[in-house]
This record gives C-alpha cells, sequence and structure tokens, in this order.
C-alpha cells in the first residue's frame, strides 16, 4: 500500500485539546466526528478502518486528515458553504413587507405571494422573484416577531 501523502502527529498540547472537545459540553457532531478521526489516525489506524468505526466514508478521513495537516486544529472548524447571493438585501426586503401590509391591489382581498412577487419585480428590487422566496422572507420577518 502507498504511503500516505498526509500523516496526522498530534503534539501532547494538541491531543488534550481533543480529548477535552470530546468530553465537555455540547459540540457539532461534525466537529466532534473530525476530532475522533485525527485522533485514531494519530494512533495509526487505517482510513478504512477509521471510516467503518466513525460510519464515515473514507474520502472524509481523507479530507480530514490533508485538512489538518494544512490548517492544524483548523480542521475541525466548518468551511463556509457555498450558494447563491440573496436576491434582495435588508432595505428591499423591508419594502416587500412594506407592500405586503399595505392594502391590496384593486380587485382583490388580499396579497398573495404570487402577486408579491411580482410586484417586487415591477419595483425594480430584483429581476425576478419567486413566490417561495417571498413565502421565506416573510416567515422569517413574522416568527421573529413573536
Amino acid at each position: 500500500m502507498p504511503q500516505k501523502k498526509y500523516l496526522v502527529t498530534l503534539t501532547d498540547d494538541e491531543r488534550r485539546q481533543l480529548a477535552h472537545l470530546l468530553h465537555s459540553g455540547t459540540h457539532a457532531t461534525r466537529k466532534v466526528t473530525r476530532a475522533r478521526i485525527l485522533l485514531k489516525a494519530a494512533e495509526g489506524a487505517e482510513d478504512s478502518a477509521i471510516a467503518a468505526a466513525l460510519s464515515v466514508g473514507r474520502a472524509t478521513v481523507e479530507r480530514t486528515r490533508q485538512r489538518f495537516v494544512e490548517a492544524g486544529l483548523g480542521a475541525l472548524e466548518e468551511r463556509p458553504r457555498p450558494g447563491t447571493q440573496p436576491k434582495l438585501d435588508g432595505p428591499a426586503e423591508a419594502r416587500l413587507i412594506a407592500e405586503a401590509c399595505s392594502a391590496a391591489p384593486e380587485g382583490r382581498q388580499r396579497w398573495t405571494l404570487h402577486l408579491l412577487a411580482d410586484r417586487v419585480v415591477a419595483l425594480g428590487l430584483a429581476a425576478s422573484y419567486s413566490y417561495e422566496s417571498v413565502r421565506r422572507v416573510l416567515k422569517k420577518r413574522s416568527s421573529s416577531r413573536g
């Protein structure tokens, strides 16, 4: 079997920090799993054995090893996840909420999500906007009032 490119060697202080993390408080499951991976890797366990013992994929073990070698104990932390930026900023969301609280359009008794989405586009707040996005904005704002 080829030699591992990323070998995990822990200092005594790093071992103490990982043990403390495992035995104190509540931490994110992924963070605890990464700590266990590092401890087992430092003991010399095979990636496949670590993966089987912790119910993770072998690629997860390899990535955690690599991140530890490159970033130290920073490998335990979550990286920012990719995703699209919201189409509406704070003032635009406030305008959407103001529209939802205003009188309904002529011929309607109340605003619908579809009408509000069309209104966002008509006001030029976004080039396109879905009714589901309207729902999320309104839900986010209404649940914070309670």
